[in-house]
């Protein structure tokens, strides 16, 4: 039996959403060392599934072992097509919760390709196959992270080739990563999770994004280039933290300026009311919503994460409303993927 293992990650925002310009998203974000997805693959004749809710598994945004398996059904049964071996059986032993800002359709979709390459002893490519798996379709965060953790920049695609529509899927390629840098040991992420509806995703994200670039204003991407080059690669090319906290937050609000009308304001709610709360802490960097939410982000330290996780709570009990809050590492490697799991 073969698992794989992958953290979550985070996305700060995208470069670019203006057709105005000749590169079209370019996305920013981190790796996660937790919370996780973990999937076991071993070989059989047909795809079969199974779902297990595994002790501290992530819940908050809804996440139901029924739709995990659809999901898992479907990237299992893309998976063994693309590596032309009869079926596997794949159980999800750890499972993200679904649409909350975390990546976890990029990273249970690769990790059960990987789990599934491990089986049959085949290389996964999984930067190749992500398109046929509907992966990578703007942001190329979640791939570049799954295959080597870190903080990440990626190039974006030619406005050319994608423009208001993303190409069907399998029709493009994974954006390649522009900048890479590991993220210093003393780093930490604080993670608030409120409770809320799940994120945009499918067609109403496509819808969402449609929008959103017809209307984007290009002057947006001009300062958030300016942020990219001048504060934030150069933050955490250093190990500032507070810096490259004040930078990313910066990035996630211009990028809230794009979304407003989408989701009812640079943040959805109840996400505004916990930024500006977190905003205000000592202890917390910079904060702000990872992809549509409704996950929170802050950006902390080792010596600072007992005081900013209460900053998370009081967050929470400011916005009125229920949640869960964690303080994680940032992870500088990939997935893990061990062939020989429970020999």
């Amino acid at each position: 039996m073969a698992r794989a293992s992958a953290g979550a990650r985070l996305h700060f925002g995208f470069c670019n959403l203006s057709l105005s310009h000749e590169r079209l998203y370019g996305a920013l974000g981190v790796g996660l060392d937790s919370p996780r997805v973990v999937v076991d693959a071993e070989p059989a004749p047909a795809v079969r599934v199974t779902v297990e809710q595994a002790a501290g598994t992530p819940s908050k945004s809804g996440d139901s072992s029924p739709s995990v398996r659809d999901d898992v059904r479907g990237y299992a049964t893309a998976a063994v097509d693309l590596l032309g071996v009869d079926g596997a059986r794949v159980t999800v032993r750890e499972s993200l919760p679904r649409h909350a800002g975390l990546g976890s359709g990029t990273q249970l979709a690769a990790a059960t390709l990987a789990a599934v390459a491990a089986a049959y002893d085949l290389p996964a490519r999984v930067r190749e196959r992500a398109p046929a798996l509907g992966r990578g379709g703007r942001s190329g965060v979640g791939v570049a992270t799954f295959e080597d953790g870190g903080f990440v920049l990626d190039a974006g695609h030619p406005t050319a080739r994608f423009t208001t529509d993303r190409p069907a899927n399998g029709e493009w390629t994974v954006p390649p990563v522009a900048a890479r840098h590991a993220v210093p040991d003393d780093w930490r992420f604080l993670l608030v999770a409120p409770e809320a509806a799940a994120g945009r995703n499918g067609a109403a994200e496509d819808d969402a994004m449609r929008t959103a670039v017809e209307r984007a204003e290009p002057g947006l991407a001009d300062r958030i280039a300016g942020i990219v080059t001048r504060r934030a690669l150069p933050a955490v090319a250093s190990g500032n933290a507070e810096a490259f906290g004040a930078a990313v937050a910066e990035i996630g609000r211009l990028n809230g300026a794009w979304y407003a009308d989408e989701q009812g304001g640079v943040y959805r709610p109840p996400v505004g009311e916990v930024v500006d709360s977190l905003s205000g802490a000592a202890s917390v960097f910079g904060a702000g919503q990872s992809s549509w939410g409704p996950t929170v982000y802050g950006v902390t330290d080792a010596a600072r994460a007992d005081a900013a996780r209460d900053a998370g709570r009081r967050a929470l009990d400011a916005a009125g409303v229920g949640g869960e809050v964690s303080v994680v590492r940032a992870t500088d490697e990939g997935a893990r993927v061990d062939e020989s799991a429970g020999e």
